[in-house]
């Protein structure tokens, strides 16, 4: 017979007993070190950790008989907080509520936190310095990425602007490569340290309501598994169920969308080191612009111990209407001269594609209505501006604010969409909306057409005719050679200078 939530909650608290000495999720061997998901059967899909009874994911101060109480406590009373979605925005909510004294629950719908996780980029965590200080001496971490590159191409072309430094090598750090399914295990255990009750393999379905339309919990996949609790915050991902079933989202427009799809290659660590100039645990972060085709959209590539990362973000209407598949845009950016040679050899371990909300601050829906918070993708919080295609930290700071407001509502016993206003004023005084507001024209020059494929042309074929010696004639002018590129590219100076001006009101 199915079993209900607040069972399983209070029989996972006894349960832990006789299941003390099992690991801890966050000490499962990395995801990444398994077979791929997507080519074994369902149940080779569950590492140790989803064999395990649910009291494998009861906080371990449940271990104890004094917790026993307290973990089973939420389910007989309900819970002041439900987190939907044990991500990096999840997480952190509810490690901020439970610290705060909060009776939080951590919902998951995969088997463990991040069992259903890609990764293309790096983890810039600076952010976490207040959350969880000293954190890189525990940190799932990979690399430490010392060399960040920008690369523009055409067909047959590259040019790089290339830096790297030994500082971003030593503590504090800078970025960070990770496997999200590491990083994400990492961090939900934290907010079960904390205190935080985390239940895994259970889908949130929808919100429950009470009778003036305040969110009063929600519903789940489990027979009797409605968690009823104050107030709700929904990091339930990309084009959120929650949001949207709130009516939070306001521009959910396909061209504010982007397709992420990613490759991991595995090759060996000394080959990576070799190929990318590193050495120890330095890592490399390369951006690619032009790559794309005639699809709107991007490249990276990044590295991890001993495999390698390669992939394209594609802007939706774009990829729809070329008519091409992702993986053909992948094959043709692991094929380009620049990046051949990088990736030549390396045996497919992971193949996996995720929607990524790019539009930034003109696709951000509401952020919060009466009992309900929305934090990380599902808040469109990915700040994406050619430079910087940056997503965890914003998930992590959101989730992070969401909890404090939260917190503090609780607080002051309004939990309405007015009480819960400190949400958007924490972000507003961050990092977080102060980024996405100054970059809000960044998203659209960096994927116009212009962007995408004139001007790497111009920039190659400018920096090919600058070094290309082809005496007797005399070195060329570097004015002369920018007009005639622009020239033979059909640019006009306006169009330029247009683009100039949002670039300097972006970046400047």
């Amino acid at each position: 017979m199915a079993e209900t939530v607040p069972s399983l909650l209070a029989q996972g608290a006894a349960a832990t007993r006789a299941a003390a000495h099992l690991p801890p999720a966050a000490h499962l061997p990395p995801a990444a070190h398994l077979p791929s998901v997507a080519h074994l059967p369902p149940a080779a899909h569950l590492p140790l950790a989803a064999h395990l009874p649910l009291a494998a994911h009861l906080p371990p101060a449940a271990q104890s008989a004094d917790a026993t109480q307290s973990a089973t406590r939420p389910a007989a009373e309900g819970f002041d907080v439900v987190v939907v979605g044990a991500g990096p925005a999840g997480s952190a909510a509810a490690l901020t509520l439970a610290r705060a004294g909060v009776r939080v629950c951590l919902v998951e719908r995969g088997p463990f936190p991040g069992a259903k996780n890609m990764y293309g980029g790096v983890l810039y965590g600076r952010v976490l310095d207040g959350l969880l200080p000293g954190w890189w001496q525990e940190a799932p971490v990979q690399r430490w990425v010392t060399r960040r590159a920008t690369m523009v191409v055409t067909p047959t072309q590259s040019l790089t602007v290339d830096f790297r430094t030994t500082a971003w090598g030593e503590p504090p750090y800078n970025g960070a490569t990770v496997y999200r399914s590491d990083l994400d295990a990492w961090l939900a255990a934290k907010a079960e340290a904390a205190g935080a009750v985390l239940l895994c393999s259970t889908t949130v379905t929808g919100l429950t309501r009470g009778p003036t339309g305040q969110v009063t919990g929600v519903r789940t996949d489990r027979p009797d598994g409605d968690l009823p609790a104050r107030v709700v915050v929904a990091c339930d991902g990309v084009n959120s169920l929650l949001a949207k079933e709130a009516g939070l989202y306001r521009h959910p427009e396909p061209e504010h969308f982007t397709l992420g799809v990613k490759e991991v290659l595995a090759l060996p660590r000394q080959d990576i080191e070799a190929r990318f100039g590193l050495a120890g645990r330095e890592g490399t972060d390369i951006e690619i612009l032009g790559c794309t085709g005639d699809v709107p959209g991007g490249g990276f590539l990044y590295t991890n111990l001993d495999t390698i990362a390669v992939g394209v973000v594609l802007q939706l209407p774009g990829l729809a209407s070329s008519g091409r598949r992702p993986e053909e845009l992948i094959a043709g950016l692991k094929a380009h001269p620049a990046v051949a040679p990088l990736v030549v050899g390396g045996q497919l371990k992971e193949y996996s594609a995720h929607l990524i909300p790019e539009g930034g601050w003109d696709m951000l829906p509401d952020l919060a209505a009466d009992g309900l918070l929305v934090a990380g993708d599902a808040a469109a919080l990915c700040l994406a501006t050619g430079i910087w295609l940056e997503g965890v930290n914003y998930a992590i700071a959101s989730g992070a604010a969401a909890g404090e407001a939260a917190a503090a509502a609780l607080a002051s016993g309004d939990t309405s969409a007015a009480g819960l206003a400190g949400y958007r004023h924490r972000l507003e005084s961050s990092f977080v909306l102060a980024d996405f507001k100054r970059l809000r024209r960044a998203p659209g020059l960096v994927l116009s057409e212009r962007v995408q494929r004139r001007y790497p042309q111009i920039a190659c074929n400018l920096v090919e005719r600058l070094f290309t010696v082809d005496n007797p004639n005399p070195k060329p002018r570097l004015l002369a050679a920018g007009r005639a590129e622009l020239r033979r590219s059909a640019v006009r100076a306006r169009d330029l200078a247009r683009d100039a001006w949002t670039a300097l009101r972006a970046f400047g």
